[in-house]
């Protein structure tokens, strides 16, 4: 296959910090293709370029009440979600990265707890509070 042209390159470049930030776009479900081509590598980049770093749900220091956006990428998808703690009852919580796409029940559609050791990629730096009673309005 040949390479991207540079204007091609640079337009979807700019899609994913769209993307990424969420400017003008809903952070969701993403397929990382470009007219049958993997440009996974390119929002890989991107992400860094961002603040985005690999790292696990264990690794992220978020206290409960609060939020980390993070992107699970899948082959050639990516998924946006958070790094938040989720409340059941008063005394019992768990930390998990759930995907922003639900599933048919109305629950994250993809969950990563920390005892998984699957890649994430996190800007640790932003932290976004949020209603531990009602997470699912985020």
């Amino acid at each position: 296959m040949n390479p991207l042209s540079t204007e091609t390159e640079s337009k979807l470049r700019q899609v994913f910090r769209d993307i990424i930030l969420g400017k003008a776009v809903k952070r969701t479900r993403h397929e990382l293709l470009w007219e049958g081509r993997d440009v996974t590598e390119l929002f890989l980049q991107e992400l860094h370029r961002e603040g985005f770093a690999p790292t696990t749900v264990a690794a992220i220091d978020v206290e409960p009440g609060h939020r980390v956006p993070a992107f699970y990428v899948e082959n050639t998808v990516a998924y946006f979600g958070w790094v938040f703690w989720e409340k059941f009852w008063e005394n019992r919580m768990r930390k998990l990265w759930g995907s922003v796409v639900r599933n048919a029940r109305g629950d994250w559609k993809i969950q990563i707890t920390p005892q998984k050791e699957t890649t994430i990629y996190a800007n640790a730096s932003v932290r976004y509070e949020m209603d531990l009673d009602r997470p699912s309005v985020f």
